[in-house]
């Protein structure tokens, strides 16, 4: 019988200098060739982010489920990405805080125009409404410091302009629970996980094309930021709370996502219709987080939006991204039926290219932002936002009133303030969505009437 003689491995001569090639280029950090792409875009972004941790934190009562802190776990930071379309300008601020005060949203956007040229009614402001930073009004001082921190930022931002073009992506996150349950007829509080949820996590990431590392990231997910919180019926780990500042797990995703891309990318977070949906962390009838917890749903998030943002450079996503972006943006202040006294409420609509951002001034159920995405079906990519331009308080929805429980016997509207919502943001996606006849037509009349709202709008 021959002898068999096993061929010589040919993998040694002709894939060795190959290896060695991407073993040197590891080593030196020297990033792939084919990483940059040809961006094709109408429109420019410039983002800044910047530390608003107060310079001493000791004995300060932070808001939200208040308790006194001293020292800091992490940083609170603030965002600022600066948006042209060639004739519009418009900006987007996110925040490390528990809301978008009315008086800080005033004075953040005529600080923000005067540093950048953006029209103050195009700066949509928007908290994360994080449970273990400073109040606005209760730190003046603090206050002060962060207008001038924002407007440094907004300058920044807006001194290096680059066209992007703008990728989209979805994933999901499994850290947040429904924390209404109806029993006998009346909502109470308690860990619901067949409740209304909303886990998907959104992304918009903005590039440069001169590497695969984002120039900013939009991050929007739907979570109350309270993991530090205290712990009702003083459960452990921290019956009192987490003792220290933080800007819990919309801070932990934000420095992941941040650590992933070498620090060379600015991830900002956009909170959604988060009025009742909690942290799972059971307990009486929930319990503080400790270092484990948080870990885990920064992570989890930040992971989900690495996901989506790795996946949306492939070359067939790629493919499908949009070279016109046009940017519109459309709002008004209205009147909501109150419990004691109608309240105003400022409502927006901000569309890039096929995205479009709905905004609210306080805390929707998470229904509102289901609703909303209905309702505007195929004609734009919604993303739903509370929290921002305003610090309304909770707006329930009209069917939470007929049960009760804590978010619609602490909102100061009634029932009826939902059509209204829902009408009126609906009135401003038809404006910036363009395709409604009103808002493209060329007849003289209908120019003249969208000329003289716009310029009642922005005073301009």
């Amino acid at each position: 019988m021959p002898i068999l003689r096993r061929a010589r491995p040919i993998f040694p001569i002709v894939f060795l200098p190959v290896l060695a090639l991407f073993a040197a280029r590891a080593a030196t950090g020297q990033g792939v060739e084919d990483g940059r792409f040809a961006v094709s875009s109408n429109l420019k972004a410039g983002v800044a982010k910047v530390d608003i941790t107060p310079a001493e934190v000791e004995n300060i009562t932070v808001i939200g489920h208040r308790r006194v802190v001293n020292g800091v776990r992490d940083p609170l930071r603030a965002g600022v990405l600066v948006l042209d379309d060639g004739e519009t300008k418009a900006a987007i601020v996110t925040l490390d805080t528990i809301g978008a005060w009315e008086e800080m949203v005033a004075q953040a956007r005529a600080r923000i125009e005067a540093e950048t040229g953006v029209p103050a009614a195009n700066i949509l402001v928007s908290a994360s409404h994080n449970h273990s930073g400073p109040g606005y009004v209760e730190n003046l001082r603090w206050g002060a410091e962060l207008i001038d921190k924002l407007a440094a930022a907004a300058k920044k931002a807006a001194a290096d302009p680059r066209p992007v073009t703008i990728g989209h992506g979805e994933d999901r996150i499994g850290f947040g629970i429904n924390r209404r349950l109806t029993i006998d007829g009346r909502a109470v509080v308690r860990l619901n996980p067949d409740g209304p949820n909303d886990p998907r996590v959104k992304v918009l990431r903005f590039d440069d094309g001169e590497s695969l590392t984002p120039l900013a990231v939009l991050m929007h997910a739907v979570c109350h930021p309270c993991f530090f919180t205290w712990g009702d019926k003083g459960s452990p780990p921290y019956p009192k709370g987490y003792p220290k500042m933080s800007a819990d797990f919309p801070g932990e995703a934000q420095t992941f996502v941040e650590t992933v891309y070498g620090n060379r990318t600015s991830a900002l977070f956009l909170q959604g219709c988060a009025g009742d949906i909690r942290p799972n962390l059971p307990g009486y009838p929930y319990r503080c987080a400790d270092e484990a917890d948080i870990q885990w749903a920064g992570r989890d998030l930040g992971g989900a939006v690495v996901r989506s943002l790795a996946k949306s450079v492939t070359r067939e996503e790629l493919a499908r991204r949009e070279t016109f972006y046009p940017l519109r943006v459309a709002s008004a202040v209205v009147k909501l039926p109150g419990k004691e006294e109608d309240r105003d409420a400022e409502l927006m609509a901000m569309k890039i290219g096929p995205y479009l951002l709905l905004t609210m001034p306080g805390e929707p159920m998470v229904e509102y932002g289901f609703k909303l995405e209905k309702a505007i079906a195929d004609r734009a990519i919604p993303i739903v936002l509370g929290y921002s331009n305003g610090n309304l308080g909770y707006i329930a929805t009209a069917d939470a009133h007929t049960v009760g429980g804590y978010e619609p016997n602490r909102s100061p509207l009634t029932a009826e303030a939902e059509a209204v919502i829902l009408a009126e943001l609906g009135k401003l996606a038809d404006k910036v969505v363009g395709d409604v006849f009103e808002s493209f037509s060329k007849h003289p009349e209908d120019v003249k009437k969208r000329e003289a709202e716009e310029k009642a709008r922005t005073g301009k």
